[in-house]
């Protein structure tokens, strides 16, 4: 699973629940077969399922696509980069009087 629109895999490292469910047996082994189709498992499935309805995708979705729009603009910087210095930026504001 890649970052980018699904939740991360858990690492043995970081802190995670274990949950019980009741699922009715014909509903699990069909789950299963699913899972295994797709090359996945059921603990998978749910795992993203939870985080999708939890909002977590929401986050990684939103955080993409705010790190791709801040590659496409040019705003602040020009052809070789940026093109201002932070002296450039407060050069008038030294000249106001302090109060």
């Amino acid at each position: 699973m890649s970052q980018a629109g699904r939740a991360q895999i858990p690492c043995y490292t970081d802190p995670v629940s274990n949950l019980t469910l009741s699922i009715e047996e014909d509903i699990l082994r069909r789950a299963r077969i699913r899972a295994l189709e797709q090359g996945t498992s059921v603990n998978s499935v749910v795992r993203d399922f939870l985080a999708s309805y939890a909002g977590v995708e929401d986050e990684l979705r939103a955080r993409a696509s705010f790190v791709a729009l801040s590659e496409e603009t040019a705003a602040g910087a020009d052809a070789k980069g940026r093109g201002w210095r932070r002296e450039d930026l407060y050069e008038e504001r030294v000249r106001w009087p302090r109060s």
